[in-house]
């Protein structure tokens, strides 16, 4: 509940005080606010992750610490799909909805964050990314959003109430590349500045049948558009994850909130219930089965950037979906919802390779430019060239 009611019909925030945590007066953030994924541990604030049922404490966010040190003011928290373990922002306090169509997700996890930023309540939002979920409510919502390289040191994820540690992310969205870019700098100490596309050589994954037309159109102009700047583009394959994915998530999900799920009917809801339970009952076999397969994908990423320095791909395979949708007709068949939006960013979150999420031409999808681990930097730079080219 909120501390000072405020309108929000979209029920995107989860906790606002009487006035924000103010930033240090000096710093190179001064000036901007922005709101907290209501997983990350904040002081004086509570933390229910969008769920009735309990959750661990992962006690106080360095990271949260680091940008309110930096000069950033945060405004509250917002809410999520509940624990995090899904891609359409549904929760046990209601479920978030679409900033501008009404009777549409907004995408998740970080559903809350990506309204909150859309409707512009604040410059910049802090989520948490394990298999698309900065990435996904950013394309839907017509935002900005970073995945940086798993464990980068200026995103630390202590503090944060994991879904898988293994997997999991943190991250900002923005309306814009270069707020985003601006965050990281300052939490780095490194300016970022607009990279040139001249000679890129860039992998274009659009695999057959997964996205809609207008996705799959909206891909192809941003593909002309680095083009134009002097990338060449060279389709790519890369095969679908999820079954070294899936096992992965709810493996170290179910160990994360095992104190509740000793509860024996633990307040969750159905879906997240029955899915952490999935994963409880994952063998040791089931597990490195599993690990195996992620090593394999790990060397098959590391080879198709042997040859491509930037992989450009569609964030989602359609524009937002109603509430409640739990199928899309694709042009190679109906396929479950979940799985044909996670088969296109879960990759690059099992792998832990650094990601931005560029809202597209086309309204409320977008497109991922995906680089290597540890050019975080670079990725943003060319995201920066591209912003400055529109």
């Amino acid at each position: 509940m909120s501390a000072l009611p405020l309108p929000d019909p979209q029920r995107a925030w989860a906790y606002r005080p009487a006035s924000p945590l103010p930033g240090a007066a000096q710093g190179p953030l001064a000036g901007l606010t922005f709101s907290v994924k209501d997983l990350f541990g904040v002081p004086g604030w509570p933390l229910q992750a969008s769920t009735r049922a309990p959750v661990p404490d992962p006690g106080p966010s360095p990271l949260v610490a680091r940008l309110l040190a930096l000069g950033a003011s945060a405004a509250g928290k917002t809410h999520l799909h509940e624990i995090a373990l899904g891609i359409t922002g549904h929760n046990g306090h209601g479920g978030t909805e679409h900033p501008f169509w009404p009777g549409h997700v907004p995408g998740g996890s970080s559903s809350g964050a990506a309204v909150s930023v859309a409707l512009e309540q604040v410059d910049f939002a802090l989520g948490t990314d394990t298999g698309g979920s900065i990435r996904i409510p950013a394309a839907w919502c017509g935002v900005a959003g970073f995945k940086p390289t798993k464990d980068h040191p200026a995103w630390p994820t202590q503090g944060i109430l994991p879904l898988s540690p293994s997997c999991d992310h943190a991250g900002p969205l923005a309306r814009d590349v270069q707020t985003i870019a601006r965050v990281h700098g300052a939490l780095t100490g490194q300016p970022v500045h607009p990279a040139p596309w001249a000679g890129v050589r860039v992998g274009l994954w659009l695999p057959s049948g997964w996205v809609t037309p207008e996705v799959e159109a909206a891909t192809h102009a941003v593909a002309a558009q680095v083009q134009a700047l002097g990338a060449t583009v060279e389709p790519v394959t890369f095969p679908e994850v999820l079954d070294a994915y899936s096992p992965t998530v709810l493996g170290e999900a179910a160990a994360v909130h095992r104190a509740a799920l000793a509860q024996g009917d633990p307040p969750f809801l159905p879906f997240t219930l029955a899915a952490l339970r999935q994963g409880a009952a994952l063998t040791e076999a089931e597990r490195g089965a599993a690990q195996a397969r992620r090593a394999a994908y790990r060397a098959e990423l590391d080879a198709l950037f042997a040859r491509a320095q930037v992989l450009l791909a569609p964030t989602v395979p359609c524009p937002p979906p109603l509430i409640g949708q739990e199928e899309l007709a694709l042009p190679g068949g109906p396929v479950p919802l979940r799985r044909a939006v996670l088969r296109l960013t879960a990759p690059f979150s099992l792998l832990g390779v650094p990601v931005v999420a560029w809202p597209s031409p086309t309204p409320f999808v977008g497109v991922q430019l995906v680089g290597r681990a540890g050019q975080d930097d670079h990725l943003l730079g060319l995201a920066l060239g591209l912003e400055g080219a529109q």
